[in-house]
């Protein structure tokens, strides 16, 4: 089924055909039409689940936790603050290895205060155990939910499946609904080994010492050191079912590229544009999408960036002290890496700004021009 609707429904639909059980739910802006048309299917029938109205986005993780441990598949979204809210439970819901997928609608952090789209509030909480899958259109949307679940309760790990406010999460675009028969197929049941029940008492979260706590971080590790592979393999299966392929990269006519971009979300479909009227001017441009910032993709942003001159990598984020950290963390992909091109960190786009293709080709041309960065970040489109 063909259905034309926003990101925000994408996501919807995602946690519907994913057969969440729990979904845990406080408005913000701009992620509020998620869960209202979750409310809505929950409401007639649709979806069978539980909805829980809760008073925080705090309490809606907690209440997410509670729901998986009691061995329920759950979902919530949320953006901006309220992520930033959630953050304590972030890490309990990821050191509790309790697989919850989350959407998030990408939004500038106040103040001052603002409704629209940059990476700050999921890259803040990139180190909280958390997966993190970025998506650039609301056909990726509806297939990574579903497939975030698949992984998530493989490895006993949550994720974000991440999306730009209004850009992404407001615009709508024909999207190919997978069928709930395949997708059942795809996507099992959740059944923990090990859950919450009168019958088989368990402890959950309780005092853990130095003689075990290291451990339960090595694990974690571990686990998600193991999430690329399946990643790439569940995604070869869903595109075996479905037609299409949920990779870690999405590589844009980088076989051949002499220089590329290096984005994520929207902005990447945007590069798209650029590298084509740039090789219609006879540059060799390619653009290398990140889909998946967590784990980060290491061998395949090697494999690109080993084949090209130079590199210009695009954030839509800022640590501030540092620069862009998409930048950062391609640096650290390739730091003392033989044949690794030049690395060029720009920010762009910050609290909604547009980056548009004379954006990417003003890039192109900074980046060009010189045979190695001369500074940390240069800023594209800030009024001097």
């Amino acid at each position: 089924m063909k259905k034309v609707m926003m990101g925000n429904h994408a996501l919807s639909y995602g946690a519907m055909l994913s057969r969440s059980q729990v979904i845990s739910a406080y408005p913000i802006t701009p992620q509020t039409q998620v869960v209202e048309l979750l409310s809505e299917m929950c409401s007639d029938g649709t979806l069978d689940a539980q909805f829980i109205k809760v008073e925080s986005e705090h309490s809606a993780m907690a209440s997410c936790i509670g729901a998986s441990v009691a061995g329920a598949r759950s979902f919530t979204a949320t953006s901006s603050q309220g992520l930033a809210l959630m953050h304590e439970m972030l890490h309990w819901a990821a050191g509790g290895r309790h697989p919850i997928v989350m959407g998030n609608i990408n939004r500038s952090m106040a103040p001052g205060w603002s409704i629209w789209a940059d990476q700050n509030d999921s890259l803040s909480q990139r180190d909280t155990g958390w997966m993190q899958f970025y998506c650039a259109s609301n056909q990726e949307v509806v297939d990574t939910v579903i497939q975030a679940f698949k992984v998530s309760e493989a490895l006993m790990i949550p994720a974000m499946v991440i999306l730009d406010a209004f850009a992404l999460s407001h615009t709508y675009e024909v999207v190919d609904v997978p069928d709930q028969a395949l997708v059942d197929k795809y996507l099992p049941p959740f059944k923990p080994a090990i859950k919450l029940t009168p019958a088989d008492p368990r402890a959950f979260g309780g005092l853990t010492g130095s003689e075990h706590y290291m451990e339960l971080r090595y694990r974690l590790q571990k686990d998600m050191e193991k999430a690329p592979a399946l990643i790439e393999a569940t995604g070869r299966e869903y595109e075996k079912l479905f037609g299409r392929d949920l990779g870690l990269v999405d590589p844009y006519l980088c076989d051949d590229a002499e220089f590329i971009f290096v984005t994520s979300g929207t902005a990447g479909y945007t590069a798209r544009v650029a590298v084509d009227d740039l090789r219609s001017s006879g540059i060799k441009a390619g653009n290398l999408r990140i889909k998946v910032f967590r784990p980060f993709p290491f061998e395949r942003v090697r494999e690109v960036l080993g084949r090209v001159k130079k590199a210009a990598v695009v954030d839509r984020n800022c640590s501030y002290g540092v620069g862009g950290i998409f930048c950062q963390e391609v640096k650290s992909a390739v730091y003392g890496r033989p044949g690794m091109p030049p690395l060029f960190g720009y920010i762009a786009g910050l609290g909604g700004r547009d980056i548009t293709v004379d954006s990417f080709k003003e890039i192109a041309a900074d980046a060009m021009s010189k045979a190695r960065a001369e500074e940390e970040i240069v800023w594209i489109g800030v009024k001097k």
